[in-house]
């Protein structure tokens, strides 16, 4: 369960760099693009998005059994 945390995590933080850094080097100068005006905003979604991205690759909780169906 903790490595699962961790993995978690992991994504975050790079997810959160790499949103900064779109921010930094390409951004938007005008400040009328939602998401890449403020490095703030950026961040948060470059995490939120690297969070989902890791969570995707999780191996599933669900154990098949002889009744389940495809």
């Amino acid at each position: 369960m903790m490595k699962h945390w961790i993995i978690l995590a992991t994504g975050i933080v790079i997810g959160g760099l790499g949103g900064f850094l779109y921010w930094y080097y390409i951004g938007c100068l005008s400040g009328t693009c939602a998401i890449t005006s403020s490095p703030i905003n950026s961040t948060i979604y470059g995490g939120v998005m690297g969070a989902l991205l890791v969570n995707m690759f999780k191996p599933s909780d669900k154990k098949k059994t002889q009744n389940d169906h495809p």
